[in-house]
């Protein structure tokens, strides 16, 4: 999605009369339905002044291109500015523009990283290099109008107040400025050389047009290219936090070699890349011959993740680098090097089958490595036996004398990048209130449907291609048909739909399973997982009444081990019981809405609630 585009004779005309902020941010406001801080306006309007003088001084042709704010995508990130032409030899191009207003800037010993002052604080950052490249790395990925009509993409940054040449394009950051060069105050004479050497001719095949509108690749899935990830590829780019966390975790295992020990802990929402960064560190520790292990709680997507690895690694292997996260009852204090536990809100006290082994998960996984990484979603905790929160684990690791370090990651790469949606579905299901009542404006694939039947056909038609949709549902159903898969589970006698839920054959790979298309799956086969598009069934544990979220607990099926104890906790401390029964329900949802990459459909057992959602979307939103 483009914010701001026009013709560089239009970008100038805008800025001589001192309305370019204000046409973006209407624009901003028109197509992605929310505005900025005035800060960010403030920017616009002092950096897309120097921008101007550079096309300007350049000579760029009238009839060029201009966007402002291209939001890249099924992404968050939103590139600064973009010039579209052709080149010398009539090579369509397009100028990545990466802008900081950055006065000074010092070097960090991690890769790609720099500290500078913003915010009213000095904060570790990306190099604008590193970053320009990615956010052109990332259009190259997704996008299949680029790679087809072969249209080059040119990165650069441009710090226009900063003056000094030591840090920014220092032979530290050397790799990247070779990628993306960094013009600085007093280089608008090289920039301007930068921008006539690749823009000599305007736009005349409106590249900007067709790459805004262009055919997107599929979406990458972290266990496709799990094998190639452990050969040592590098097939996701890492962006912006995502970078800085990646670069943050290889510090302080580096410190834990000689000095404390050191905890990290990471907390990012659904889709923020929790799960690329800790497969990415395991890869580097392990190149770096330190002793990692990925731990999850979830079975699932270790079973996925070892499908995938299966044929291009020895079992034995496979098996050393995943572990579940009550494999650390016995283990010996600093036997490992780095534990990266993903889903970590998901860690349990007790360990083993009955829940009768070892003390506390988080504790013996501190105990266990010198440096622990924990990646963390506390709005998906989803049992009642799930202890993984950042006080939680702030207290062990005082206990264990730990060195503590919290980064968060907000970069979304899930629900098409769509921040939005995340809070709509945070604002509909009553976990936060927030400014995002309706789905109006926001870009991603989302109906209510009227019946489970057609949210069925959809989710079976959009499976077709890549066998990357999937059904799920809350766990208000008895599991009967476990190993007879002549049974049906989830049954709506009224709309005459039966389904049976995943077999047991299938276990925790149902998300990958050729066939579990046609099956149910829960909570506990797709946390941790993603999908392209996902069909949730809203059972009666969730119902609104008079815009009032009511769960029950007591609606779920008596097998759900994730309210095991319930009953109990109910008589002895009511109120506590039903506060965390209704966060558990929450969750589930919250965690089931937000596996689809690029949509998600529901039907809701209750038929006011599922009038009460389609009437809150918005009303161009979720029409078939």
């Amino acid at each position: 999605m483009i914010i701001y585009s026009g013709t560089r004779a239009e970008f100038t005309q805008d800025v001589f009369a001192n309305v370019i902020e204000e046409k973006v941010l209407a624009q901003l406001r028109s197509r992605a339905g929310h505005s900025v801080a005035q800060a960010e306006v403030r920017s616009w309007q002092n950096s897309l002044q120097y921008m101007n003088n550079a096309l300007l001084g350049a000579g760029i042709p009238e009839d060029a291109g201009v966007a402002i704010e291209y939001k890249i995508p099924l992404t968050s990130k939103r590139v600064d500015f973009i010039v579209s032409g052709e080149d010398e030899s009539r090579n369509e191009t397009v100028v990545i523009v990466e802008l900081k207003q950055w006065e000074a800037a010092e070097a960090s010993c991690k890769d790609a990283v720099v500290e500078t002052f913003v915010g009213g604080a000095k904060r570790e950052l990306l190099h604008p290099s590193y970053q320009a490249w990615t956010y052109a790395s990332l259009i190259r990925d997704f996008n299949a109008t680029v790679q087809e009509d072969q249209i080059q993409l040119r990165p650069c940054a441009y710090l226009h107040n900063c003056i000094s040449d030591d840090v920014i394009n220092s032979e530290h950051y050397r790799q990247h400025t070779d990628l993306a060069p960094a013009f600085l105050k007093r280089d608008a004479g090289r920039l301007q050389d930068f921008l006539a050497r690749h823009i000599r001719h305007g736009d005349r095949s409106r590249i900007l047009y067709r790459i805004d509108n262009g055919k997107l690749k599929p979406s990458k899935n972290l266990a496709d290219h799990l094998a190639s990830l452990l050969q040592g590829n590098r097939d996701f780019k890492l962006v912006d936090d995502q970078k800085i966390v990646y670069e943050t975790a290889l510090a302080l295992s580096a410190k834990a070699q000689i000095d404390k020990k050191q905890v990290l802990i990471v907390e990012g929402g659904p889709g923020t890349g929790k799960s690329v960064v800790a497969i990415n560190l395991l890869v580097e520790l392990t190149q770096r011959q330190r002793l990692a292990h990925y731990v999850t709680r979830n079975a699932a997507p270790r079973a996925v993740y070892e499908s995938k690895l299966t044929g291009s690694f020895t079992k034995s292997h496979i098996t050393n680098l995943f572990k579940g996260s009550g494999a650390y009852t016995e283990a010996p204090p600093n036997g490992m090097d780095v534990l990266i536990v993903d889903e970590a809100h998901r860690l349990n006290e007790k360990s083993g089958l009955y829940q009768n082994l070892g003390e506390n998960q988080i504790k013996e996984i501190i105990e266990a490595a010198r440096c622990s990484v924990f990646f963390i979603d506390e709005d998906q905790r989803v049992t009642l036996k799930d202890i993984g929160e950042k006080k939680e684990i702030r207290n062990w690791a005082e206990r264990c004398g730990a060195d503590v370090t919290e980064l968060a990651l907000e970069s979304q790469f899930r629900c098409n990048g769509s921040d939005g949606y995340l809070a709509w579905v945070d604002h509909v299901l009553q976990i936060r209130q927030t400014a995002n009542t309706t789905l109006e404006d926001i870009d991603y694939d989302f109906r209510v449907c009227d019946s489970p039947n057609e949210l069925r056909r959809l989710i079976a038609e959009r499976n077709y291609e890549i066998n990357k949709a999937r059904i799920v549902a809350g766990y208000c159903w008895d599991w009967k048909g476990k190993k007879d898969p002549s049974i049906h589970d989830v049954v709506i006698p009224e709309h005459e739909f039966a389904m049976r839920w995943n077999l047991a054959s299938d276990s925790s790979l149902w998300a990958v399973a050729p066939n579990s298309v046609n099956e149910v799956g829960c909570i506990h086969t797709c946390q941790g997982l993603e999908l392209d598009y996902v069909g949730v069934i809203i059972g009666e544990d969730f119902v609104i009444r008079d815009g009032v979220v009511v769960t029950d607990a007591t609606r779920r099926s008596s097998q759900d081990r994730s309210i095991h104890g319930y009953k109990k906790m109910l008589k002895e401390k009511p109120e506590r019981a039903r506060e965390l029964a209704d966060r558990v329900i929450k969750n589930t949802y919250r965690t089931l809405m937000t596996r689809g990459q690029k949509g998600c459909y529901i039907y809701c057992v209750d038929e006011q609630t599922n009038d009460y959602i389609r009437q809150g979307l918005g009303p161009s939103v979720g029409q078939n």
